[in-house]
């Protein structure tokens, strides 16, 4: 591939861990690694430095464990990196709440390399979800039962409402408008409504909020 490599920060408390990851991703063309973390402190520092465009964060770490570190990565930035959390165990409620946290997705420390450079493809050059259906049955598991749903459901339009629900099967952007018949950049637009109303950073997020108000119902 040609252009701006991705750059990529990891951060995992296991120097082996590290050395695998940093292995794998520098033999890729199109990929570099800006920079490692052995805390989630040094993630937040190191990423603040280094600007990257991906972050592959450990959920549990000294200091500061992958969920507080996503978050303040996130609230101190202006352009924020995408944060994949990698994790042992797909259920594991530290992932959940990462995601809700505004992880980008989550990865299983056991992936091969080839899921490992194509998971990082995907959430810095696309608009899908990673892993759609590990997202919905961590949902179904974690997610629980309001009495209520939330303001925010009210103000969806009709369009947005069907688009979101779109969103949460894993579909991009165009697999969206030529479900619904419309132009790319409606697409488009619908999505960046349905972010500001659900108040969420990216649709990773906006999928999860959805599921815990029950507007879109997971499926195993």
């Amino acid at each position: 591939m040609t252009g701006t490599p991705i750059r990529i920060v990891l951060a995992d408390d296991e120097r082996m861990v590290r050395t695998a990851l940093r292995a794998i991703l520098s033999a890729e063309r199109d990929m570099e690694v800006a920079g490692e973390a052995a805390t989630g402190t040094e993630a937040v520092s190191v990423v603040r430095e280094t600007r990257p465009d991906v972050v592959l964060m450990d959920v549990r770490m000294p200091e500061a464990d992958g969920i507080r570190a996503t978050e303040r990565i996130l609230a101190t930035l202006a352009e924020p990196p995408r944060i994949v959390v990698v994790t042992t165990f797909e259920n594991d409620s530290y992932v959940y709440d990462a995601l809700r946290a505004g992880a980008a997705g989550f990865l299983l420390k056991r992936a091969d390399a080839d899921t490992l450079v194509q998971a990082v493809r995907l959430v810095a050059r696309s608009d899908t979800l990673l892993f759609p259906s590990a997202v919905r049955a961590l949902a179904a598991e974690h997610a629980r039962a309001r009495p209520a749903p939330p303001a925010w459901v009210a103000r969806l339009t009709e369009r947005e409402g069907e688009v979101l629900r779109l969103m949460a099967t894993g579909l991009t952007n165009a697999e969206i408008a030529e479900r619904m018949r419309v132009g790319a950049a409606t697409v488009k637009t619908h999505v960046a409504s349905v972010l500001a109303k659900t108040g969420t950073r990216d649709r990773t997020q906006a999928v999860i909020r959805a599921y815990e108000a029950g507007f879109a119902k997971p499926v195993s």
